[in-house]
């Protein structure tokens, strides 16, 4: 897998004791929400479409950092809205961290740099920008100017800091091969983020736009196109090289949303963090009784374009996993384009 050596091993032995106790289905991270409310209001996410008195709740720090512990998930990724205005934000990484839980702080970046002090640099942490293209076209996805500017001068000053800093490029039907290229040979070489994480945009029921969301056709040759040349192995990717061979069209998976289940102010997300059939209360309730044979593509109609993260990285995870020649293979190219081996 492309992440630090410590982070590596602590799924690994997970994973290896998941099989031991012979569950078939758990979590491998959780995406959690502890809030609606964002300082943006981009086109293609439906979270900010919430009743104004939805918008205005914040999660309590002991449920967020409950429902984490609850799951078993090594890893966690706090999103919402704009995590960083949550008032409590920084206790909920605080507490995750002390558990050793490895934390992803999604965001736009807006608040990043006035809400840096509250955080320290662990091997357990990182901030987690979200990046959709260069000046022009993250700004306009974000409806908003100046919001890259921003976002890169938080970048900057994380780094400065010894932050870990990844950042997240949701990409659309209006990307080409080249716009992707751009994207990414400027993080990776000007910025040096530690990693960046590719998304293939989904269509969010709520979301105000609905036309510029990937197929799956268009999804395999847009990344099919972008990470020849080399591309691929030279940028730091923060996925492993089967969920990359998925997104060009070498490999097919089978959607294992039960491994990064969504926990927001409603609860538990069934089935998964793109979709809303109904929350329940606890993880294991997510499990027993949500119909996960009726997801996925082929399926559920809703499910027919989605090459989403949250349903095939762990599947193809676990299958480097369970692999040695393709353990061995992430192994390589993660040497191979200087990611850091060991984190400090």
């Amino acid at each position: 897998m492309a992440m630090p050596l410590r982070q590596t091993i602590k799924v690994a032995t997970y994973l290896f004791e998941q099989k031991v106790r012979r569950r078939d289905k758990f979590a491998l991270l959780v995406e959690l929400e502890p809030l609606f409310a964002c300082n943006l209001k981009c086109e293609g996410c439906g979270k900010i479409q919430h009743p104004a008195g939805v918008l205005k709740q914040r999660m309590p720090v002991a449920q967020a950092v409950g429902a984490v512990l609850e799951s078993g998930a090594p890893m966690v990724s706090i999103a919402g809205g704009e995590p960083l205005m949550h008032p409590q934000i920084d206790e909920i990484v605080r507490q995750l961290v002390a558990k050793k839980k490895f934390v992803f702080l999604c965001t736009n970046a807006l608040l990043m740099r006035k809400k840096m002090d509250q955080f320290k640099p662990s091997p357990y942490f990182a901030w987690a920008v979200h990046i959709d293209g260069l000046r022009e076209r993250h700004d306009e996805s974000v409806a908003k100017e100046g919001v890259f500017d921003e976002a890169v001068e938080a970048i900057k000053e994380a780094k400065r800091r010894g932050f870990r800093v990844t950042t997240n490029s949701t990409f659309f039907n209006t990307d080409t091969p080249q716009t992707v290229i751009e994207v990414l040979n400027y993080l990776n070489d000007d910025l040096k983020v530690d990693e960046m994480m590719l998304s293939p945009a989904y269509a969010y029921e709520k979301a105000p736009d609905q036309e510029h969301f990937l197929g799956v056709q268009q999804t395999r040759e847009l990344f099919k196109k972008a990470f020849a040349g080399g591309n691929r192995r030279r940028w730091r990717l923060n996925q492993s090289p089967l969920f990359l061979d998925f997104l060009e069209g070498k490999v097919d998976f089978p959607c294992t949303a039960w491994a990064i289940p969504s926990y927001s102010l409603f609860g538990w997300q069934k089935p998964c963090y793109l979709m809303s059939d109904g929350y329940v209360q606890t993880y294991q309730q997510l499990l027993e009784e949500t119909d996960w044979d009726a997801y996925g593509r082929g399926k559920d109609p809703r499910c027919a374009n989605c090459m989403a993260h949250c349903g095939y990285e762990p599947t193809a995870v676990m299958a480097t996993m369970g692999s040695l020649k393709e353990s061995l293979r992430a192994a390589r190219e993660t040497m191979g384009n200087g990611k850091p081996q060991v984190t400090p």
